[in-house]
């Protein structure tokens, strides 16, 4: 059988989804994308471009899986005719109706930020079948979408959203946890055992990850005489963020390294080399960067929102979540106080969190995708 992704935004967590599902899945998968930069005119112009590649490589698949950053009306209408008979199947990595805005945006000075959260919607409503890599993010994408209709003046069309929830599920995201061999020898490897904690960041350089609550916390640390290192990794779209810059100028030698990583080795053995993973997002529909970090062996200390409750069995969630920022606080500084003396009670819940996570392998989650996608291909167009 033969899938076709289409993917506006190919970098990140898209960019791995796809490739490691290509990778896993007993089925032909072929991508076509655009490099993941400017998002917001990848869901007004990507489809147009895509659309275009796709005929113009005469492709002729079982099956679509459109990206949430994809407008698929437009894809579909200037691909009508080779595709009016292929099942669609829409896949969420995120969605605007719940993406935490920035109050200096220009759409959201203007008005229009809503806009996107409705290409979102046209999308949902044109494909066949509607996944989400999260239970979160599918319920506050049914819980926005109601909330965004009721907005218009007239004409609503409210069921549209019992509509898309009829045919909506989850679908969590595959995560590679292959470990690959060092491909430089002198690269050292880190002794989890040592005596100072080593704090990780290991997301985007953006606001809504938040970076000022978290580099807050680490100066608090610093006001207390705790000794730490940090190990900033993670990619930035813009120039490097002011918070960030100011922080590493101020942890000083504490910072092992700051800046993005492509090589996927080297990145691996950077989080290898960290013992704590403290956590501050506003805005993460399920958190790949916190499932390869808790893999690598970090204590994550996470928010008691967005998604990340579904990666933590409910056992730990007291000894891994916080509520606010006052407890986020104590909480990192009683790792750091209590580092050696924590030390077997730490290794415990790690192991316990590695085997909880290794259900989104791609080993587990790619046969999955292959029965649902599977399915639609042998039911046909809806």
């Amino acid at each position: 059988m033969k899938i076709t992704i289409v993917e506006p935004y190919f970098t990140g967590s898209h960019r791995a989804w796809a490739q490691g599902y290509a990778a896993h899945s007993m089925h032909d998968v072929e991508i076509i994308s655009l490099p993941g930069r400017f998002w917001k005119w990848r869901m007004h112009g990507g489809a147009v471009t895509l659309a275009r590649e796709f005929l113009s490589r005469r492709m002729s698949p079982d099956l679509i899986v459109a990206s949430s950053m994809l407008d698929l009306s437009t894809f579909l209408s200037l691909t009508r005719r080779v595709t009016d008979f292929i099942p669609v199947a829409a896949y969420f990595h995120e969605n605007q109706l719940a993406y935490p805005w920035q109050e200096s945006d220009r759409d959201r000075r203007r008005g229009s930020d809503v806009h996107y959260g409705f290409i979102n919607f046209i999308t949902a409503l044109t494909a066949d079948r509607v996944f989400f890599n999260s239970h979160y993010n599918m319920e506050s994408f049914l819980d926005g979408l109601t909330r965004m209709l009721k907005h218009f003046p007239d004409y609503q069309e409210l069921e549209c959203a019992r509509e898309i929830a009829e045919k909506s599920s989850c679908l969590y995201v595959g995560v590679d946890f292959s470990r690959p061999l060092p491909s430089d020898a002198a690269f050292e490897i880190h002794d989890k055992s040592s005596d100072v904690p080593v704090i990780v960041w290991n997301h985007r350089w953006e606001y809504d990850k938040n970076p000022a609550e978290f580099f807050d916390a680490l100066l608090y640390l610093v006001s207390k005489g705790l000794d730490f290192r940090v190990i900033l990794l993670g990619e930035s779209f813009r120039q490097k963020p002011r918070e960030f810059l100011h922080a590493i100028s101020m942890l000083g030698p504490r910072v092992l390294h700051a800046g993005f990583v492509k090589d996927r080795t080297e990145y691996i053995h950077w989080l290898q080399r960290a013992n704590l993973l403290p956590v501050t997002s506003l805005h993460d529909f399920f958190g790949i960067s916190v499932c390869e970090a808790i893999y690598s062996g970090c204590l994550p200390i996470l928010p008691n929102r967005l998604a990340y409750p579904e990666l933590v069995p409910p056992m730990f969630h007291p000894m891994v979540f916080y509520n606010n920022s006052k407890q986020f606080r104590e909480m990192l500084e009683t790792e750091v106080r209590g580092w050696r003396r924590n030390r077997e009670r730490r290794a415990q819940i790690v192991t316990a969190l590695q085997q909880a996570i290794s259900r989104f392998s791609w080993e587990y989650m790619a046969p999955e995708y292959d029965r649902v996608f599977g399915s639609m291909i042998r039911d046909g167009k809806v």
